[in-house]
């Protein structure tokens, strides 16, 4: 029996994997426990490169962030944000524009839990527990009521939609969030594909260490994740493999892996 941490809630099941916290390994991350290190390196030894997508998901984010701060958003609400590590949407926005109110959500209460206590400092950054499923509940958190919907919103649903189902119905989902944003308000979406060229090496695998946790990877196409934009206007370049999201130097190199990963930034107008 692994080690129990106190700060985790009682009655959380820490034997098994979470993806949240397989995503912090995969970026260098130490918020995970044996078990998520586990499965991480099995899906690590299938596909080499699976990091490398992870830390181009980031990156992604992070250039999509600036995007909205150049838009004069100051609101950001982080879905499936997982843990806020290195990086994280509050270091970054906070870097640009100070002040700036992040609110993250995941339905992980280890994450949540481990969330809180990292952040238990930061006035201007909260942790809600919320399940995107359930957007009404989602939107009805004191934490997310406490942003202005009256004003633009930065919406982040980044490496998170693809553990929705079709029978979830994620574009729906997506539409009743959007309802709650002010015009202006800016979507950010990241999603695994296989769209740019045959499955690597060990994809199989991957999938297959994902499908024994609660969320089972679930790789769409860019016709498929266009209507999840529905009611926003798609910024150019339109929903595209991570590295060719408005990179920093039109020659920065990238892995070809990398080109397994899509993103894409919509305005409400």
């Amino acid at each position: 029996m692994p080690e129990r941490p106190s700060w985790i809630p009682h009655g959380v099941d820490i034997t098994q994997a979470n993806v949240s916290r397989i995503y912090d390994y995969f970026l260098g991350g130490s918020h995970n426990f044996a078990v998520d290190r586990e499965a991480a390196r099995a899906a690590i030894r299938s596909m080499p490169g699976i990091p490398a997508i992870a830390r181009a998901n980031r990156a992604a984010m992070q250039r999509a962030l600036r995007f909205a701060m150049e838009r004069g958003i100051t609101q950001f609400l982080d879905v499936g944000s997982g843990i806020p590590t290195f990086g994280s949407v509050h270091e970054v926005v906070r870097a640009r524009r100070p002040g700036s109110r992040v609110v993250y959500i995941d339905n992980d209460p280890v994450a949540v839990a481990h969330s809180r206590a990292v952040l238990a400092d930061d006035p201007d950054a909260a942790v809600a527990a919320a399940d995107l499923r359930d957007p009404a509940g989602l939107l009805g958190r004191p934490e997310v009521r406490a942003l202005d919907f009256e004003r633009p919103v930065a919406l982040l649903l980044v490496a998170v939609v693809h553990f929705l189902s079709d029978a979830d119905g994620p574009a729906g989902i997506i539409a009743a969030l959007r309802d709650a944003l002010a015009p202006g308000s800016v979507l950010v979406i990241t999603h695994a594909t296989l769209d740019h060229g045959p499955a690597p090496d060990g994809q199989r695998a991957v999938q297959d260490v994902y499908d024994r946790t609660p969320t089972p990877l679930v790789m769409r196409t860019v016709a498929q994740m266009r209507p999840l934009f529905s009611g926003f206007d798609v910024v150019e370049p339109g929903i595209v493999p991570l590295p060719h999201w408005r990179p920093n130097a039109p020659d920065e190199p990238f892995d070809r892996v990398e080109l397994h990963g899509l993103v894409g930034v919509g305005v409400k107008p």
